[in-house]
């Protein structure tokens, strides 16, 4: 697809990756739907859309509540004249730590924003787009999702969902001429550890921290990619280097993979070795 003259609605546009996908899809010409929680620096985000020469609208959504997620789709059936070309399912937060000591209540926050938030927008505007008969929903995953590395438990399982999701609709929705794409990047510098939970300890952060501002691929560079892959219709988007390799290592010899996690007492080198 081309994004000149197209919509799009995207969840967590008010920072990080999510006002870089919102920019660059401003700059090519599309008009933006930008749904947060966060008021002020969503407008903050359609201020720069709007002088990256798109259109943009912001809506207060939280995406844990399905009914918000279809109220923000009406709202893009009246500003959009009935069709949505892109869905950027974006918005997330981060849980870490080890199971068992993470509490039920965090566990419950990660899945409702990270992976029931992406489940809520696929179920409003699939239904949509198959009547248009057309439409990309572009799913935001995590090299998380695909190694699975202790001491996250929370973000693997719901990226990991994410991806499941991704796959299936992919499959599903061919016959139908929607396209969807799965986004599954390493660290970059965003925001998401800003509100984090769990027990991760200071170090874990620390180093978390430091792995986001030292990779020389950063949030601009994953949304063009991602935007890339979109209109190319690819399914997978690996947009960092260092992915591919561990990915390959556990899908050829899963049980030695994680083995090695598991021999490897030391967290930081193996945190160090995923990048994820």
């Amino acid at each position: 697809m081309t994004f000149e003259n197209s919509t799009a609605v995207v969840t967590g546009g008010s920072g990080g990756l999510g006002r870089a996908f919102c920019e660059q899809l401003g700059a090519a010409g599309a008009r933006v739907l930008i749904a947060d929680v966060r008021k002020e620096a969503a407008e903050e985000t359609a201020q720069l859309v709007s002088r990256a020469g798109g259109d943009a609208r912001v809506e207060l959504v939280d995406v844990r509540d399905p009914e918000a997620v279809e109220r923000l789709a009406i709202v893009a059936d009246g500003w959009f004249g009935g069709r949505t070309d892109l869905l950027v399912n974006n918005a997330g937060v981060a849980v870490a730590g080890e199971v068992g000591e993470i509490s039920l209540q965090d566990w419950k926050w990660q899945v409702e924003i990270n992976l029931m938030g992406v489940i809520y927008g696929c179920h409003s505007w699939v239904p949509r787009m198959k009547a248009q008969r057309a439409g990309h929903i572009l799913n935001v995953g995590s090299a998380a999702g695909l190694l699975s590395a202790p001491g996250m438990g929370p973000y693997n399982v719901v990226k990991a969902g994410v991806i499941a999701l991704s796959e299936t609709m992919y499959a599903e929705l061919k016959k139908a001429n929607i396209k969807v794409s799965v986004l599954c990047p390493s660290f970059f510098k965003t925001g998401i550890m800003d509100n984090s939970r769990g027990t991760a300890d200071d170090s874990a952060h620390k180093l978390v921290g430091k792995l986001m501002q030292s990779n020389p691929v950063q949030a601009s560079d994953v949304a063009r990619i991602a935007l890339a892959a979109v209109a190319k219709g690819r399914l997978y988007c690996l947009p960092m280097a260092e992915i591919y390799l561990p990915w390959l290592f556990k899908r050829v010899l899963p049980g030695s993979f994680y083995g090695f996690l598991a021999l490897d007492a030391d967290r930081k080198k193996v945190g160090k070795l995923l990048k994820i």
